[in-house]
């Protein structure tokens, strides 16, 4: 079992929070889709013969391609994808673009998940953080989808905006369980270095919100969507009925994957690769017959430690048994001894060899799960 990521750079317009790599400049378009198209052919050996079981568009805003851009990059891996047995096929869409044209020429594609980049039910708030949608917009566009049969749906929220009050994040969440998407997306929103958030910040333009208020919200968000069905089944994903992002889910579990065009990443089990960040390297390397990725191999350290952030943002938690198994009675018994602290603070719990993080512990995750690394 493999997954594919195909990473599509172009957007109409960037938002303010974004530190993804993308373009607002549309001229490039053709010329990527040729390049991924390339790629994919010279490199899907490295999947190992692994059947394909989850196929993700990202971005950037996959929806801005032209339907003949999209067909030709179906056609393209329909070269050594089995589509009866890619369980998954998710394309991400902001809703501006989710017209009843757009899902018509879905159809005819394998295509079976969408996820849409909603972020707020507020008009105050999507102005702010630039999105090009409105309340009202991203409402139409999830019943459009229902309505033509893409029941499979996931939306994006942020909250932790500045100027956000809890009654304002209620009525998020409010709308957001009144359309009866089966997966929801919750982020607490971060100023990354180089958007322009951040420069808004450091220039006195934006406060923070306060940290306790996140909290709040953060356990409203959880609150409410467990009293209407939701599994929390990893720190910022919520699902009704198993509807798992499977491909996702595969980041989290280990499984490799292939990562196409600029700035995919790709792993397989042992070594990271790292497509350039440019879209004229990225093009002209694939152009002239040369894979464009850097590659890092993994040492047992750094293997270690991803394992212990990737299974304890999940609900299924850190096996231990199995940790031992794969690193060794001393990287197990400095796990167990490092975790205690957090065991007995109510943070992490042990249950039949089974490791995992609280409700207490989930907003302080980040550093109970540095104090389980490995450092020499």
């Amino acid at each position: 079992m493999a997954g594919v990521y195909i990473h599509i750079p172009f957007c109409a317009s960037r938002c303010i929070y974004c530190d993804f790599f993308s373009s607002t400049d549309s001229s490039w378009r053709g010329r990527y889709v040729d390049a991924v198209c390339r790629e994919w052919t010279m490199r899907r050996h490295e999947l190992e013969g692994e059947p394909v079981e989850t196929l993700y568009f990202g971005g950037g805003t996959p929806s801005t391609l032209m339907p003949a851009e999209r067909e030709q990059l179906f056609q393209a891996l329909a070269e050594g994808i089995d589509w009866k047995a890619c369980r998954e096929v998710t394309y991400e869409a902001n809703p501006d673009d989710v017209t009843p044209e757009f899902i018509a020429s879905l159809k005819d594609t394998p295509v079976n998940r969408l996820s849409m980049g909603v972020q707020s039910f507020s008009d105050a708030d999507l102005s702010f953080l630039h999105r090009r949608h409105t309340s009202r917009a991203a409402v139409e566009a999830v019943e459009r989808c229902f309505a033509a049969g893409y029941d499979n749906l996931s939306i994006d929220l942020i909250y932790g905006l500045p100027g956000q009050t809890i009654e304002g994040w209620r009525a998020n969440l409010r709308q957001a369980l009144a359309l009866g998407v089966p997966h929801i997306s919750a982020y607490n929103l971060i100023y990354e270095e180089g958007t322009a958030l951040w420069s808004m910040r450091e220039r006195g333009l934006v406060k923070e919100c306060d940290e306790e208020l996140s909290l709040q919200m953060f356990d409203e968000l959880i609150d409410r969507l467990a009293a209407a069905g939701y599994e929390h089944y990893e720190t910022s994903n919520f699902a009704r009925d198993g509807r798992y992002a499977r491909h996702n889910t595969s980041y989290w579990k280990g499984t490799p994957y292939l990562g196409l065009g600029a700035a995919a990443h790709s792993y397989d089990g042992r070594t990271r690769r790292f497509n350039p960040a440019s879209l004229s390297e990225y093009i002209g390397a694939i152009q002239t017959g040369r894979v464009a990725y850097a590659e890092e191999r993994e040492s047992a350290d750094s293997l270690y430690n991803e394992r212990i952030l990737t299974s304890l943002r999940t609900c299924w938690g850190l096996d231990l048994s199995r940790l031992r198994a794969d690193f060794g009675e001393a990287r197990a018994q400095y796990c167990l001894e490092q975790a205690q602290p957090h065991i007995r603070a109510g943070r992490l719990a042990l249950d039949d060899g089974i490791l995992r993080i609280t409700r207490a512990g989930l907003f302080t995750s980040d550093d109970v799960m540095s104090d389980l690394f490995w450092v020499d």
